[in-house]
């Protein structure tokens, strides 16, 4: 709670203390050299209001930079860390690059330098020494240094400090050295600032670390410091006063794209019955080209952020699955911050917008506020609308889980889950990103604001999360049940520029014994019409047992929960019908019949599978939707002789999204969405993956088995069509299907199912 406790006071004084800042330096406007020493430097950094009474009138052009990139260079004398007092020198040198968009910022009036401003230069460490030795001699610098090589920073001070800069630790921020002395020198044509002549003074703090408190201020080297700059302000100035500003972008993609750049930590924070309740911090990256809109609420233009738990688990390498256990409300966003937290350079924008290049970190604990949640019925997610009472919480009460992630305590008791992997998901749906697609063709950036992470879960009732890899950005989290862990997911997108994507996932183990387990995931990323039925192709003469189906816990009905008659969305199990010998069907109630019925509904993953006794060929399996549209085919696999899939349609070339993962992300599958012959629409490709024949996976062995299905099921008539609702673009579909019989189960062997949560009163 802290950042926003904080924000109404701090965020208002960090516009009058830039705005000071800036007045300050254009009262200071009055030519000079192109290299200014630190102690002018200094002095012109600490004049006060009396300057901006004494300014001269200039008109011309100011600009405040950042780093973009570059290098720093650290010349050591390592006889200076241990006072041996030896006449001949053990030089050595640390090469550094300059971590990308670093906020170092300076003052430039009309291309005259000006002046640096507090900042910091983060430093990547690219040899671990040079100067004759081998790599290996970074171990015969001091211990503590040694140990910080990696996450050094240059700070540049505030002017009240007797240095202008220091070398410190960036997470702890213990300084090694001092810096003093050394020449600015900007150049205007190459937009390049270098830093030369600098001395490196033990630090107080270092040296008493090194047991030398007399060594404070002995000088130890020299740096040197050469900067690509970028400008993340202009403003024009006429007889100086600012006539205009600009806030250049600092983005890659046309438009607003606001993304999960990171997903730091997750915390429990409360419990009630068999649950906990969880909250995962996120923080949101603008990566387009425009300041995105972030109106606090009753304004209806800011983004909301839904959070997910994901667990794979089950077989012989624990991924056989890949369930969703816990999802969340949906937190509102307000006040956004001006930090670089994703190194696209923030152009300094905040409050309500978030800036082109511009990061805003929510802590996990304020992602979990439960007065900030509001329900996710309200939203459409794809045009990420919804109404201005979208968080209203009178007329009820909470308990430890309302509204956050909400899961079981089974789920992660690792007792009950040995060798489980944990996957935690937050994505950031916004109305500004739709309307913007709507009024600019081909700049639509809906498609990639989810991201996830993988953590690991210490506890049996009470529970703690830690980091076990890096974010993969732009990516949902069943993206983690592919590549090396085997499973296919395609994304589908049934009605290009109308609604929004889901993912197909599927996975075929082989038992042994003439046995094979099928597992589904379907996962509605931003899909406003939801997922009502999913049927499997069956072969002639296929057994199937151990059929299963797993979804997460809703939230119960509450008051103001955007529901109908505020009963909240039912936690049924969807039927399974096995009547028919050619397929396997799941579903929930259509919308005609239950608008809170189960359906799949955005940022929620439900899961389909059974055991059978014939292995996997490629086929098309039938997806029915909620609210509106045909049903159509999608690929999978299923066992036998199935039908073979049915022909691709023609794609529509649509501007494609380039997701860039932290490297622990795993390739993508291409989309192979097809329709069926029912369907009525044709389905064009998604904008992220190239459509690509059906992929065909090889089936991972397991040594275990499990019992065969040894009963046929009875014979019936040839399949007929499956039913299609129709529906205008803005009603909902009106036909309904008629119930199957209910068939008479099929003799189940016991198999490791975790029972589906009953509905909560």
């Amino acid at each position: 709670m802290l950042k926003k406790a904080l924000i109404t006071l701090t965020l208002p004084l960090l516009f009058v203390i830039g705005n000071y800042a800036i007045q300050s330096a254009i009262g200071q406007v009055r030519g000079g050299e192109r290299s200014t020493p630190n102690s002018q430097l200094r002095n012109a950094s600490r004049a006060g209001s009396s300057t901006l009474n004494s300014q001269l009138q200039q008109s011309g052009t100011f600009q405040k930079m950042i780093v973009e990139n570059g290098s720093v260079t650290m010349d050591l004398d390592l006889n200076a860390f241990d006072g041996s007092g030896s006449l001949v020198a053990r030089p050595v040198t640390l090469q550094f690059l300059i971590g990308a968009n670093s906020f170092f910022p300076i003052l430039v009036f009309n291309d005259l330098f000006r002046g640096p401003q507090p900042g910091l230069i983060a430093l990547i460490p690219q040899n671990s020494v040079a100067g004759g030795a081998d790599p290996g001699r970074v171990g015969y610098l001091p211990l503590q240094l040694g140990a910080s090589l990696k996450q050094l920073v240059v700070v540049k001070l505030s002017s009240d400090q007797r240095y202008d800069l220091s070398v410190r630790d960036g997470n702890t921020g213990f300084t090694f050295f001092n810096v003093e002395g050394g020449d600015y020198d900007y150049n205007a044509d190459a937009q390049s600032l270098s830093i030369t002549n600098s001395r490196l003074l033990i630090s107080k703090e270092f040296a008493n670390a090194l047991g030398r408190p007399l060594d404070a201020g002995a000088i130890v080297g020299k740096i040197s410091v050469g900067a690509a700059m970028q400008s993340i302000e202009i403003d024009q100035l006429v007889n100086g006063e600012i006539e205009s500003m600009v806030m250049p972008a600092v983005g890659t993609q046309p438009g607003p794209d606001v993304i999960v750049g990171d997903l730091p930590n997750m915390a429990q924070f409360g419990s009630a019955g068999t649950q906990v309740g969880l909250g995962v911090a996120t923080t949101s990256c603008n990566r387009g080209q425009v300041d995105l809109d972030w109106f606090a609420l009753p304004d209806t233009d800011h983004p909301v952020i839904p959070q997910n738990l994901y667990r794979m688990s089950d077989g012989a390498s624990n991924n056989e699955r890949f369930e969703q256990i816990g999802r969340s409300w949906m937190k509102h966003a307000f006040t956004a911050l001006t930090e670089n937290a994703c190194g696209f350079g923030c152009n300094g924008v905040g409050g309500p917008h978030l800036g082109s290049g511009c990061s805003d970190p929510y802590g996990a604990g304020l992602n979990a506020s439960q007065d900030g949640i509001g329900s996710r019925a309200w939203v459409n997610p794809f045009s990420g609308e919804f109404p201005s009472t979208a968080n209203n919480h009178n007329g009820h009460n909470h308990d430890g889980v309302s509204h956050r992630v909400r899961v079981e305590v089974s789920d992660l008791n690792t007792g009950l889950n040995p060798g489980a992997t944990y996957f935690a998901e937050a994505e950031y749906v916004t109305p500004h990103e739709y309307q913007w697609c709507q009024d600019h063709v081909g700049e639509c950036n809906m498609y990639n604001n989810a991201s996830y992470r993988q953590f690991t879960v210490s506890g049996t009732t009470n529970f703690t999360f830690s980091p076990a890899a890096s974010t993969v950005r732009m990516q949902p989290a069943v993206m983690a049940w592919t590549g090396a862990n085997g499973a296919i997911v395609n994304q589908i997108e049934p009605a290009h520029g109308t609604d929004g994507i889901w993912f197909m996932g599927y996975k075929v183990t082989d038992l042994g014994g003439g046995v094979w387990h099928y597992e589904y995931a379907l996962y509605n990323q931003n899909l406003d019409r939801s997922i009502q039925s999913f049927s499997v192709p069956l072969g002639p003469g296929v057994n199937i047992s151990n059929i299963g189906f797993h979804a997460p816990p809703q939230e119960p009905g509450w008051a103001n929960d955007g529901t109908l008659n505020n009963q909240g969305y039912s936690s049924t199990p969807w039927d399974v019908d096995t009547t028919d010998p050619t397929s396997v069907t799941w579903s929930t109630e259509t919308f005609a019949t239950n608008q809170n019925a189960n359906a799949i509904r955005f940022g929620t993953l439900y899961n389909f599978r059974f055991d059978a006794d014939q292995g996997p060929n490629p086929t098309t399996a039938t997806v029915g939707y909620f609210k509106t549209g045909s049903p159509m085919g999608v690929s999978i696999q299923a066992p036998g002789e199935v039908p073979t899939p049915s022909p691709s349609p023609t794609p529509t070339a649509t501007p494609p999204v380039t997701p860039t993962p932290t490297p622990t992300a795993t390739a993508t599958a291409t989309a192979t969405a097809t329709a069926t012959a029912t369907a009525t629409a044709t389905v064009p490709p998604s904008p992220t993956p190239t459509p690509s024949d059906f992929p065909t996976p090889t089936p991972t062995p397991t040594p275990s088995a499990t019992a065969t299905a040894t009963v046929t099921p009875p014979p019936s008539p040839s399949p007929t069509a499956t039913a299609i609702a129709t529906a205008t673009p803005t009603a909902t579909a009106t036909a309904t299907s008629t119930p199957r019989q209910t068939p008479t189960p099929r003799p189940i062997p016991p198999r490791r199912e975790r029972p589906t949560p009953h509905p909560r009163p």
